[in-house]
């Protein structure tokens, strides 16, 4: 993908209810996805022409609709679940999903916790 450019969404923030313990399935919380789509904006460039690049309103809404659909236990499932819808747009050829967890249920302080996943099309 060294050959690819890149568009990057940060910060799409959705409330959604995952989690592996009661409460944060009953309460839910915020969860907050960076996105980095590899793509070739090379036609779109040259045409000037949206439908030429990936639309990342598109996208962002794809992804908040996964954060606020079905939940799941874990971040790393919820990574996953957003490149595999992710992927099929036209034109991207890779992209790299980070979830991020800010509320997590942790006993000691911190900033946030983060997953981050890299996934490609077949042969890229």
């Amino acid at each position: 993908m060294d050959e690819l450019d890149e568009i990057t969404l940060h910060g799409l923030r959705s409330f959604g209810y995952h989690g592996v313990f009661p409460h944060e399935r009953r309460e839910g919380q915020i969860f907050v996805v960076d996105l980095t789509l590899w793509v070739d904006i090379r036609p779109a460039a040259a045409s000037d022409d949206v439908t030429d690049t990936v639309h990342y309103g598109d996208v962002a809404e794809a992804v908040a609709a996964i954060v606020t659909g079905e939940p799941v236990d874990l971040i790393e499932t919820l990574a996953t679940r957003i490149a595999d819808t992710v992927l099929p747009f036209a034109g991207v050829q890779g992209v790299d999903v980070t979830v991020h967890k800010p509320d997590a249920p942790i006993t000691v302080p911190f900033d946030d916790v983060t997953v981050t996943i890299r996934r490609r099309r077949e042969g890229v």
